[in-house]
């Protein structure tokens, strides 16, 4: 491993981490709007609704993140809808992703007391304001832990996008170890790389879990 050569590599790693950077929270931001639609939908008075959203869920997470991709990128053109590979990649993970959202979503709502539910319709509250004042401020303390675990997931897998030729951090990386031979060199940057952008991830996930696990315990 030469100096020169980490010099030389760095900068074009770096153009593909901001394409990293993009999928990711493009990804997080689709994900979450979707994960909310989908817990909501699952606690829905309508039982066929809460059937359809389950089946949904099972399914998606049984699928890996790669078939997904796949699936939007190169069979979706054959109903007509054709999206370029970065669209199709933040699509494909979104939805995936959305899936796995959904159940923490879910489990922070349901972590709060009925009695907070009864207490805000004997106020007056509507189901949407009781769902937007009472419930989830209370549920995102329970869900902020593990949505923020599921972060560094969704910045791991951005990788796949590679496979449809979006020239993130890792693509960029297999077209210079093609072109220079420097396997060892190419592929230990790209995993620091990921490494440096995964770390504030993982410590805001434990300082998350330590604040709300004290809170929780109280």
């Amino acid at each position: 491993m030469r100096w020169s050569d980490i010099v030389e590599f760095v900068p074009i790693l770096l153009q593909g981490a901001w394409m990293t950077v993009v999928i990711t929270i493009s990804c997080l931001l689709l994900s979450t709007a979707l994960g909310l639609v989908w817990a909501l939908l699952k606690r829905s008075r309508y039982a066929p609704v809460r059937r359809t959203v389950t089946i949904l869920i099972n399914v998606v997470r049984g699928i890996p993140m790669i078939v997904l991709l796949f699936y939007v990128y190169f069979a979706f053109p054959d109903i007509h809808l054709q999206m370029s590979a970065l669209q199709a990649s933040i699509v494909g993970l979104a939805f995936g992703y959305s899936t796995y959202v959904a159940e923490i979503i879910r489990s922070g709502i349901e972590s709060v007391d009925e009695g907070q539910f009864e207490a805000a319709h004997s106020l007056g509250m509507g189901k949407i304001k009781t769902m937007t004042r009472v419930v989830l401020p209370q549920a995102i303390k329970v869900a902020l832990p593990p949505y923020s675990n599921t972060l560094v997931s969704m910045l791991k897998d951005s990788s796949l996008a590679s496979t449809i030729t979006v020239t993130e951090m890792t693509r960029q990386g297999s077209l210079i170890a093609a072109t220079s031979f420097q396997n060892m060199t190419v592929y230990t940057l790209v995993g620091v790389g990921y490494l440096l952008m995964s770390l504030p991830l993982m410590e805001l996930t434990r300082q998350l879990e330590r604040r709300f696990g004290k809170h929780k315990a109280k």
